[in-house]
Order: C-alpha cells, then sequence, then structure tokens
C-alpha cells in the first residue's frame, strides 16, 4: 500500500511537470524582474525550459501545478506570469491562498536598462539612485530600505569595514536628500566629507546638522575647531 502511494504520488507529480514550454511564452517570460522593493529576480531559459535565480540560488527549478501556475518552493509561493494591460508589461504575480480572483501584479520584469535602487547606488550613479529610493519612498514610506538609520548603518559599514570613502559619502548624501529633516543625516555626511579632507563641504554640513538641532555637540565641536 505504502509503494503504491508513493507511485501515485510520483506520476501526479510528473503529469504536472513538463519538461518543455511554448518558445512563445519562454521568450516573454525570460528576464529581470524587480522583486519586492530593491531585489531582482531573474528568469532564464535552458533546454526549453526556464529556471529562476533569487537570493543566491542559481537554478530554481519550479513545479507546474496547473495551467500556467508553478509552485515556487524556495518561496512557498504559487506564482503565474501575466501581462498587464495598464502598461504591457510582464509581471510575476503570486496566487491568492484563497480568493484566486483577487490575484495582483506583483513583480514586473525590468528593461534591459533597468536596475534597483541599490544597483545605481553602488555603482555611482547618484542621480539615478536618488530618484528611484524616493520612488519606493512614495510608494511604501515606512519601507526599511529607505530608513534612515538602516541607510546611515550602510554608510558607516562602507566607510569603516570595505575603506570605501566616495560609496560612504554617496549612501550619506542619499539619506540627506530623503531625511533632509534630521540633523543626524548633515552630522554622518559632515562626517565622511571631513575624514574625505573636504573641510569646507564638512562644515556646511555640520552647520546645517546644528541648525537642526542646537544641541548636537559632536557638530558644535567641529565647527568650532574648523570653521573658523
Amino acid at each position: 500500500m505504502k509503494f503504491f502511494s508513493c507511485a501515485l504520488l510520483l506520476i501526479l507529480i510528473c503529469s504536472c511537470d513538463t519538461s518543455t514550454e511554448d518558445p512563445a511564452f519562454l521568450k516573454d517570460i525570460s528576464g529581470r524582474y524587480l522583486f519586492n522593493a530593491d531585489e531582482e529576480l531573474e528568469i532564464y531559459i535552458e533546454n526549453d525550459s526556464w529556471f529562476m535565480k533569487w537570493r543566491g540560488a542559481t537554478k530554481i527549478k519550479p513545479l507546474k501545478v496547473g495551467d500556467g501556475v508553478y509552485f515556487v518552493k524556495e518561496m512557498n509561493e504559487k506564482i503565474q506570469f501575466r501581462k498587464n494591460p495598464a502598461d504591457n508589461k510582464y509581471y510575476i504575480c503570486l496566487v491568492p491562498k484563497t480568493d484566486e480572483s483577487q490575484m495582483a501584479y506583483d513583480f514586473v520584469k525590468l528593461e534591459k536598462d533597468e536596475f534597483t535602487a541599490s544597483y545605481y547606488l553602488k555603482n555611482g550613479q547618484f542621480d539615478k539612485a536618488l530618484d528611484a529610493y524616493k520612488t519606493i519612498k512614495s510608494k511604501d514610506s515606512l519601507s526599511p530600505i529607505i530608513e534612515e538609520a538602516h541607510l546611515n548603518r550602510m554608510g558607516y559599514r562602507v566607510m569603516n569595514n570595505e575603506d570605501n570613502i566616495a560609496h560612504a559619502i554617496s549612501i550619506f548624501k542619499l539619506n540627506a536628500a530623503l531625511h533632509p529633516e534630521s540633523d543626524n543625516v548633515y552630522d554622518s555626511l559632515g562626517e565622511a566629507l571631513l575624514r574625505n579632507g573636504d573641510t569646507l563641504e564638512s562644515i556646511a554640513n555640520y552647520k546645517k546638522a546644528l541648525e537642526l538641532d542646537s544641541g548636537n555637540r559632536r557638530a558644535k565641536q567641529i565647527v568650532e575647531k574648523f570653521g573658523n
């Protein structure tokens, strides 16, 4: 009986999963997708089948469980590929666990010249990075990706552990642009600029920190020491 049950399960799995897909479908879905706000997920084709690269895994093979429906074990989600008539772009859609009529367009397929906010920042494309982070903020002002503390920690990690002062300055400038009401963002930017030898711009940022918080003792000390 146990052998029969296992054999039946194997037959069901094999009947759901096909080794090949329609070439036109494969061409349409292959590419990079924006997963959540600042991650990429890639769909690529190999031997007439599609695979997924996601979070370090390079060859995820979802199981086909229905007409155009696939189960991704690593996500514990069922997905579909759909073209959104509003923008004519392909999306990966998570299949709702209850009411499938409420399916949303979740993860958009990126154009060849589109990248994540963190990609732009890491590669020195500050203006594009700022636009991308502002877009994230406009969609979700509470996103941890654009939190002041998160970006501040990132800047110090890059400055202290990776010894990349130019990249750290870009991160602190981004943080200041996203959170101009905070004295701490200008304090951190001032510190990085001072470490980089840019005393004048550093002092300007420390003064900005003092304007926002006259009790910022560190900013006051730096301005008194170098500001004359």
